[in-house]
């Protein structure tokens, strides 16, 4: 099979799709790659690493679109992007279409056959290709937390951990997964009163056993969420409904209850959010405020720190990319229930329910 690897080119975006590694990997077993010039430049990888690695490096994006049988990236295409995809053509990436109707509606039109790492599943439900970015996205929204609470930044000018005889801050983490798991642990290494919230009691359970001293679980309620909200310093939002939109666990009217220079950081923003007043951010202009409250909503948290979210990525996807290339989208489908969870769009129709759901539509 023809692979392509275009260079990202989302807003802050410096993560590569497959490493010179997997490039490798991926030639040894017969298929040709094509990587557009510094597509992995971002990320500490050289054109030269890629080309001894058996790929062939092509000068431009539309090079790569309009060669490749396989495109693999790690944000889905934006505008720009929209014509170059072709009819027929396997696009294997991160799509969240639940929130972003344009891009469905391109990928309809497109005619192309669109696998979305995050409704990918293995054998034991769980979702392999979404697990490693959220846990860096976890670990990093308690440190980009932590820095606008920093007072120069428009926060309230509270050190996360706190110091001997001043109170650490509070952290309130909305979501017991991946995500809401690391988060809750950094925030707790770096000494801060941590309290974590799901609704799942065996989920609780879980996380109470091998949770720091510093960490408390709470069922998630609304009101439960409301008594909290007047004494947290910084929410981090990781709920996850897979491939479908976030729920809004924090309305507007909530606001009011938190103190000013207060920290939302909503990880599920790639999911439309999990608070009413998200809207995404970028690595460049990463906050805004509402009420007083500092909100930080970058949709690509993990691009911010390439050289270990590439790694980290590649690690996970290349298998499923393996099985891809070496046969075919169809045969792969059907030989594994997991990976065909990942067929969201194809040749013109949405096979997804909760993506067909969040927009009204009939599959």
């Amino acid at each position: 099979m023809i692979v392509g690897i275009p260079k990202e080119i989302k807003n802050n975006e410096n993560r590569v799709s497959l490493t010179p590694s997997g490039t490798r990997e991926l030639v040894q077993r017969g298929h040709t790659v094509y990587v557009q010039h510094t597509a992995g430049i971002n990320s500490g990888f050289t054109d030269e690493d890629y080309e001894k690695a058996g790929a062939h490096i092509l000068p431009s994006i539309e090079d790569v679109y309009g060669t490749a049988e396989m495109i693999i990236k790690v944000k889905e295409p934006i505008e720009s992007e929209y014509g170059l995809v072709r009819e027929g053509q396997l696009v294997f990436t991160y799509f969240h279409f639940a929130c972003d109707q344009q891009l469905t509606e391109a990928m309809i039109k497109s005619k192309s056959v669109c696998m979305a790492y995050e409704t990918v599943v293995d054998r034991q439900g769980a979702l392999p290709l979404l697990i490693p970015m959220s846990e860096v996205a976890g670990r990093m929204s308690v440190q980009e937390g932590a820095r606008f609470l920093e007072k120069p930044q428009g926060g309230k000018g509270i050190l996360l951990g706190g110091v001997p005889g001043v109170k650490p801050a509070k952290v309130l983490v909305l979501g017991g997964g991946v995500v809401g798991t690391n988060a809750a642990l950094m925030a707790a290494g770096l000494g801060a009163d941590v309290t974590i919230c799901d609704i799942s009691l065996p989920r609780l359970r879980q996380l109470n056993e091998f949770m720091p001293k510093n960490v408390k679980t709470l069922f998630s309620s609304a009101h439960n969420i409301e008594q909290e909200l007047a004494t947290t310093d910084l929410v981090i939002g990781a709920v996850l409904i897979p491939g479908a939109k976030a729920p809004h666990l924090i309305t507007r009217p909530m606001l009011k209850l938190m103190k000013k220079g207060s920290v939302l950081v909503d990880v599920a923003i790639d999911q439309g959010g999990c608070f009413e007043t998200s809207h995404p951010t970028t690595h460049a202009e990463p906050t805004y405020e509402v009420d007083g409250i500092i909100h930080y909503c970058v949709a690509n948290i993990p691009g911010a720190v390439p050289c270990t979210s590439t790694l980290a990525l590649t690690n996970a996807t290349l298998p499923y990319a393996v099985k891809l290339a070496d046969m075919g989208w169809e045969k792969a489908c059907e030989t594994d229930s997991g990976l065909k969870k990942g067929l969201n769009i194809v040749n013109g129709k949405v096979v997804f329910p909760a993506v067909a759901e969040a927009f009204g539509w009939k599959i």
